[in-house]
């Protein structure tokens, strides 16, 4: 499965996607099963799998736990160098455009490369900008980076720019989980304006007003944490709320 050009032809035919991101390691074994279900009840276009504490056999696991009840694509989102799990339909190599961390521009890649190009996982390159949520969130504390200020859109136009310039595939712009407030509607508009790539939003949507917000601001896909065991009524109307944009 070719997620990136599934992922482009989707854009281009103006279809708004939803993808629902997922803790390995904050989630139980029945935590990960309800969520692919529901990811595959829903129609949702992507699982994007995330979580810096495991290592590659408890990945793999969790991986295979998720496709033994959905066939909803997985995408994997590392958090170390040493998270490469062969099963995952896709891997997002994320370089954090946004902060001045040698490490998360490219040093993380340096070391994983050999293993990324011998693994067989379909590699997609994306421009990662963190963006003030209203409170520290985990990716600054662990990026050790600032985040673009929400008033400061120019910032956020420029940046997702280079990233695109230097061959990114993706930009994705995100509040950081448990974020206080969403990226802000003109930035995601903004951004959209000046870019040609997959514009990916993430961070505090856990609503469908949220969702349809960022579509209608420009976002391609938005990526939400709303978990199915406690907040499942969201998810369905989020899926909802997209079934009625692209119709």
């Amino acid at each position: 499965m070719d997620i990136l050009n599934l992922i482009l032809q989707k854009t281009a035919d103006e279809k708004k996607q939803l993808a629902i991101s997922v803790d390995s390691g904050k989630s139980e074994r029945e935590g990960l099963i309800k969520t692919a279900e529901m990811a595959d009840a829903i129609g949702a276009d992507y699982l994007i799998l995330g979580g810096s504490l495991l290592y590659y056999e408890d990945l793999t696991l969790c991986i295979d736990e998720i496709k033994s009840c959905s066939e909803v694509p997985v995408i994997f989102y590392p958090g170390s160098s040493m998270q490469i799990p062969r099963n995952a339909d896709a891997l997002l190599l994320t370089s954090l455009i946004s902060g001045r961390n040698p490490e998360l521009l490219i040093g993380n890649f340096v070391e994983a490369a050999p293993l990324l190009r011998d693994s067989g996982l379909e590699v997609i390159p994306a421009g990662h900008l963190l963006v003030d949520s209203g409170k520290i969130t985990s990716l600054m504390y662990k990026s050790n980076t600032l985040p673009i200020p929400f008033d400061k859109t120019d910032i956020a136009i420029c940046t997702a720019m280079a990233g695109e310039m230097l061959g990114l595939r993706l930009i994705y712009i995100d509040a950081g989980a448990g974020a206080i407030h969403t990226v802000p509607m003109e930035m995601i508009r903004a951004v959209r304006q000046n870019i040609s790539i997959p514009l990916i939003i993430g961070g505090g949507i856990r609503t469908p007003d949220d969702a349809l917000e960022a579509w209608d601001a420009g976002a391609d896909i938005i990526v939400t944490s709303s978990a199915p065991e406690t907040s499942p009524d969201a998810i369905f109307a989020m899926s909802e709320a997209k079934r009625d944009i692209n119709s």
